[in-house]
């Protein structure tokens, strides 16, 4: 009973099972209706329609002269929505969990989100070829395949999928509510944000949040690849514990000095141990020949300092009672070499 409770004890604790979400109807329905939104979109820029005339009058209007006070804060505040400095701290938590859950599932997520994001928001950019407020060459004109790289905003899109996925990955109903608010705004403000400075255009902004809400809607259809990946990386994890654990050195022998055990008289009379060292020798059986002579050679006396003898191993030495009786009844000396 004793040995079980310990065994229980000792044993690591189980990590709390993590459900991945499912691709349900709802999600579908609502991946269905972001895509048509995000295809509207480039569709009403493309042919040069109301809302390339509502991009102009929001750059004209020029929001950074407006409100100059807030401009100091904004340049901070949008770092929120940066690829680097967004991805390192939320990776720094989701590195926590995965640390006392016992899974890579979270860094893997968001590995695969910002993968995703990167194709598909980069290849758009690219594809596209739209340029910023600040470079634009005629009023009125969409800007459209000048050689431009803002269309949809990655600032948004990144802000979208970065802050989202801590929603995505929450383990309960309230968390999931409390993080996907947090996510929204902070995705809302970073895109406002870059309309005010004037480096994206408002339809570029709006693009962006759809473009990472796509992607953070996606993400259920790439659980199987997420769960193999993590299943073959701790397999080879225990293939190389496996490996560094069987090409351990054999303990090599020394030939040098060993310590020879001194029998307890000489222990008693002052020596201290380990003063004696002799020459290692293979260590043969009960028996065999060499045992003999080698004890016959030595004499089975050891030596110590000063001269004197010393009993061999086993021979009974007269007790203090016989030893102190010696002469008028005093306590003998002990006797000193040299």
């Amino acid at each position: 009973m004793r040995t079980d409770i310990f065994a229980r004890l000792d044993r690591e604790p189980e990590p709390p099972k993590i459900v991945a979400p499912r691709m349900s109807r709802h999600r579908i329905a609502l991946f269905g209706g972001t895509l048509a939104f995000y295809l509207a979109i480039v569709w009403a820029v493309l042919i040069t329609s109301w809302l390339v005339a509502l991009d102009w009058k929001v750059m004209l209007f020029r929001p950074y002269q407006q409100w100059p006070e807030l401009h100091a804060f904004l340049d901070y505040y949008v770092v929120l929505g940066q690829r680097g400095p967004t991805a390192v701290m939320v990776a720094c938590w989701l590195g926590w969990r995965s640390w006392r859950q016992h899974t890579l599932r979270p860094l893997l997520v968001l590995g695969t989100s910002l993968l995703l994001l990167n194709l598909s928001v980069g290849a758009v950019k690219l594809g596209l070829g739209r340029l910023g407020p600040h470079y634009a060459t005629q009023i009125g004109s969409a800007e459209m395949f000048a050689g431009g790289d803002i269309f949809p905003s990655g600032h948004t899109a990144n802000a979208v999928v970065t802050w989202g996925i801590l929603a995505y990955l929450a383990t309960t109903p309230r968390a999931r509510r409390y993080l996907s608010a947090v996510s929204a705004t902070v995705s809302l403000g970073v895109g406002l944000t870059t309309v005010y400075i004037g480096t994206h255009w408002l339809s570029d902004v709006v693009l962006g949040w759809a473009a990472g809400l796509l992607i953070l809607l996606a993400l259920p259809w790439f659980e199987p690849l997420i769960a193999r990946t993590e299943t073959w990386i701790f397999a080879m994890r225990e293939r190389w514990r496996e490996r560094r654990g069987g090409a351990r050195p054999a303990p090599v022998t020394g030939a040098g000095p060993q310590p020879v055990l001194l029998p307890q008289s000489m222990a008693t009379e002052g020596l201290a141990p380990g003063t004696v060292t002799a020459a290692a020798e293979p260590v043969h059986p009960a028996g065999h020949p060499a045992t003999g002579a080698r004890a016959r050679a030595h004499g089975g006396h050891p030596a110590r300092p000063g001269g004197m003898p010393v009993a061999p191993t086993g021979v009974r030495r007269p007790p203090h009672t016989e030893r102190g009786a010696r002469g008028s009844g005093s306590p003998a000396r002990p006797m000193t070499g040299g």
